[in-house]
């Protein structure tokens, strides 16, 4: 439902991406030193605690005291052939359509994790019974219909010795997922960050089966922002700027939630307040988890998930992490 849950088509157009990327301008510089650069940043779903951070940096004049004139904007479509094409400095993504683009030569790269764990999974609502991948036996499933979510349902199906071929799969589309599971199917994928609380606010009881716990190279990174290789080479400064100001907006988010519950709110005020808040004190523990500074990834964690989707016939090769994302941009 959220951001990262935006399960787009993953085969992108990589002749007009290249050329697209070839033309654009490497970052917008400003015509007067004094004047700050304007960039914008591309995001992959509505407003939410997802992207706090940002819409902090804003209302704090983070990005203006870096200079910088940052505009957010929800993407027409899928987010990383628009980024690697130049319609956007940065963008929202997640882990597993920047692995596909790199496959595809799409030259994108991760440079932060915005939550250090996976944060989804398969919920249902309490009386349907589903408490174990097991129990997915004769019971359906409402999804958007992408291959890696069967895939993710058989892999956990497959370590208590269940079949998948009992669960009818369903496509239900963009829709919000409480109503999937109130509605057309017993059981559907959710970020628990954001519709799980939802759903304790309305006092829906829940089962909830969390990936990483059930499979760790499931504990992927989701969502990331991602910038396009060329502004890498080309104007590594303007990415050090937005970068700086971008953590102090999710350190802030971090360390006093309420406050960036009201940064985003001002933006998006047609939110519901009360989840807002509740979804921001939520995450605010988990932006960082326990690493070391917020944003980091690490080698195992991309090549873990790449080995997954290998294995499940979901990528025909295995591509080179080390290229996918990068850390310099972490202070």
């Amino acid at each position: 439902m959220l951001n990262n849950m935006k399960k787009q088509s993953l085969v992108y157009s990589l002749v007009t991406v290249l050329l697209l990327t070839a033309l654009a301008p490497l970052g917008c510089e400003a015509d007067d030193p004094a004047d700050p650069d304007s960039i914008s940043v591309m995001l992959d779903w509505t407003p939410n605690t997802n992207y706090s951070g940002l819409y902090a940096a804003i209302e704090q004049g983070y990005y203006l005291e870096e200079n910088l004139e940052v505009e957010l904007i929800e993407a027409p479509g899928s987010v990383v052939p628009l980024v690697a094409a130049g319609e956007a400095e940065f963008g929202i993504s997640y882990q597993e359509e920047v692995t596909y683009a790199r496959i595809n030569d799409i030259p994108v790269v991760s440079i932060a994790a915005i939550i250090q764990n996976n944060t989804s999974g398969f919920a249902s609502l309490a009386q349907r019974g589903i408490e174990t991948p097991a129990d997915f036996e004769g019971k359906s499933y409402g999804g958007w219909g992408s291959p890696v979510e069967e895939a993710m349902i058989e892999a956990l199906m497959n370590k208590y010795n269940a079949d998948i071929g009992q669960v009818d799969i369903i496509t239900t589309g963009e829709i919000d997922s409480l109503l999937v599971i109130q509605r057309e199917a017993d059981f559907a994928w959710i970020y628990y960050g954001w519709t799980g609380i939802e759903a304790e606010l309305q006092g829906i009881e829940l089962n909830f089966i969390e990936l990483r716990e059930e499979e760790p190279a499931l504990d992927y990174y989701t969502p990331v922002l991602i910038t396009g290789e060329g502004l890498i080479t080309e104007n590594p400064e303007l990415i050090e700027r937005f970068m700086r100001a971008t953590s102090r907006g999710y350190q802030l988010a971090i360390e006093n939630p309420g406050e960036a519950a009201g940064n985003l709110l001002a933006h998006a005020p047609e939110l519901d307040e009360e989840l807002v808040l509740a979804s921001q004190e939520w995450l605010a523990d988990r932006y960082r988890g326990e690493a070391e500074i917020w944003g980091i990834q690490h080698l195992e964690t991309w090549e873990s998930y790449s080995r997954w989707l290998f294995e499940f016939g979901l990528i025909e090769e295995i591509p080179d992490s080390e290229k996918a994302f990068t850390n310099e941009f972490l202070r």
